[in-house]
């Protein structure tokens, strides 16, 4: 199966989960619209408090909850994303909030086609389960970077991909921590509701935070402004989690390894 063919597979699952995410209890959309930010803690600690004035690029923004909680803090926001469903409800959620988003329908590799009319930005953010869907870390740098204002930043807000080489209960180590290929993976259930009714095959890719580094700084052509890792995972999205104060960890192994990662970079 060629690259194509498995951008189109993965575009089929996150068309399916795009059309239930909203209604279920993980993503919380009613206190969401009462204005509730979802916005995670770690994010919160590494952006301004306010955003007026700045335009931020929001790359992988499924329903763009997260886009819209920034658009909340004063910026103007463009969300991108892969699925047509994700960005129908994004648009509406717009609107429905009066927010000042505009959101995009186009594969992150295409990304300075798509928005030639929208570029550049002061802010890109990414976060949470994105990184696995890019093929190629370098092709992507080389993609975002002429997005980015010069003196403007980037923000990558991400699970660990220590996670990523265990089998789905953590059990053993099952893959390995640098990119050796497409891993396929048949859909059954979501990480918002295990329970639903969503099946097809996926596939993704693991890599190093070595090579997301390389992505920015030789993709990219930015300067790294911080890497910094933490032991838990805001979100309830693995099996086999235990309770820590500011999130979830894997039970057996609490404070042994990085949930979650966050990279930072500006253009210079």
């Amino acid at each position: 199966m060629n690259y194509q063919e498995q951008i189109l597979a993965n575009k089929a699952v996150w068309e399916q989960r795009a059309a239930l995410h909203p209604e279920t209890e993980f993503y919380q959309q009613d206190a969401f619209m009462q204005g509730q930010t979802s916005l995670q803690s770690i994010e919160r600690s590494l952006l301004a408090t306010d955003l007026s004035g700045k335009r931020v690029l929001h790359l992988q923004c499924h329903f763009g909850q997260d886009s819209l909680s920034l658009a909340r803090m004063g910026a103007e926001v463009v969300g991108l994303d892969l699925s047509e469903t994700a960005i129908a409800k994004a648009q509406s959620l717009a609107k429905a909030l009066n927010l000042n988003a505009r959101f995009y329908q186009g594969n992150v590799l295409d990304a300075q086609e798509v928005l030639a009319q929208e570029a550049p930005f002061d802010l890109i953010f990414c976060s949470y389960g994105v990184v696995y869907w890019l093929p190629d870390l370098l092709q992507w740098g080389q993609e975002i970077g002429p997005l980015l204002k010069r003196g403007g930043e980037f923000m990558l807000v991400e699970f660990h991909p220590i996670v990523w080489m265990f089998d789905d209960n953590f059990s053993y180590i099952q893959y390995s921590y640098f990119d050796q290929g497409a891993i396929e993976t048949e859909e059954e259930g979501s990480y918002a509701n295990r329970e639903a009714e969503i099946l097809g095959k996926s596939y993704g890719w693991n890599h190093s935070l070595s090579e997301m580094t390389a992505a920015l700084t030789e993709g990219a052509g930015w300067q790294l402004s911080y890497l910094k890792e933490y032991k838990f995972s805001p979100y309830n999205c693995f099996n086999n989690t235990v309770a820590h104060p500011k999130g979830y960890q894997i039970k057996g192994l609490e404070d042994k390894i990085p949930m979650v990662f966050a990279l930072g970079a500006q253009r210079p």
